[in-house]
């Protein structure tokens, strides 16, 4: 998909419901792993309260209006998620995740993703969270050749800076590096990143103001 086409698509997307109110938003994602797998996107509760997810949905980059029931990925396996607490979802099995990012049971994880939605995330794409009511609850529209210069999640995963959060913004995106100020550390097949737990970057607390904050590593 060339940009014209995907900002259209971001278009289509934004203008089929208001942002949602609540404070679920995309932490972390990786397009591609080590040996062709190991996709995923973490989403983290912001916000100073539990937020039931049931009935909630995820869309890749096809416009809500011209997307099928079968297009989109469900997300109510989650059911409460607890302030602060961070969830994946990932084409991924639940139990090989865990394993080879050192998660542990804490950690809740979704496999599956594109089974049968077939949305699997490709270099340029997005990843778009609809609430119970269809209202757009967080967005982020990707992609190092729809948006040059901006980061290409190829066996490391994007973190967003200070201010990216919830502002559909990939040129707010940085690579995990190994010991980085999100906690990011090498998994068993070599990629790297940090689900699981989410740490701001520098000066993002201030920005965010939201309870729970979950200070370290979720691992065995």
């Amino acid at each position: 998909m060339d940009k014209s086409v995907s900002i259209l698509a971001a278009a289509l997307v934004a203008g089929s419901a208001g942002l949602a109110s609540g404070s679920i938003r995309i932490t972390e994602y990786m397009y591609q792993g080590t040996g062709g797998t190991g996709e995923f996107f973490e989403l983290t509760n912001l916000g100073n309260t539990a937020i039931d997810l049931t009935g909630w949905r995820m869309l890749d980059d096809r416009p809500f209006n011209e997307a099928g029931p079968s297009d989109f990925f469900d997300l109510s396996f989650f059911g409460l998620v607890a302030a602060g607490e961070s969830i994946i979802i990932t084409e991924d099995t639940a139990d090989f995740f865990r394993t080879n990012w050192n998660l542990d049971s804490s950690v809740r994880v979704l496999g599956g993703l594109g089974d049968l939605s077939g949305r699997n995330l490709g270099r340029n794409d997005a990843v778009v969270i609809f609430d119970a009511n269809d209202a757009v609850a967080d967005q982020l529209f990707y992609g190092d050749q729809n948006f040059p210069g901006t980061i290409r999640t190829r066996f490391a995963s994007g973190n967003p800076l200070a201010g990216a959060i919830g502002a559909n913004d990939p040129f707010g995106w940085v690579l995990s590096v190994i010991g980085d100020e999100f906690g990011s550390y090498e998994a068993l097949s070599g990629d790297v990143g940090n689900p699981g737990f989410y740490i701001p970057a520098p000066g993002a607390v201030a920005l965010l103001g939201f309870g729970g904050l979950m200070a370290g590593r979720r691992r065995r």
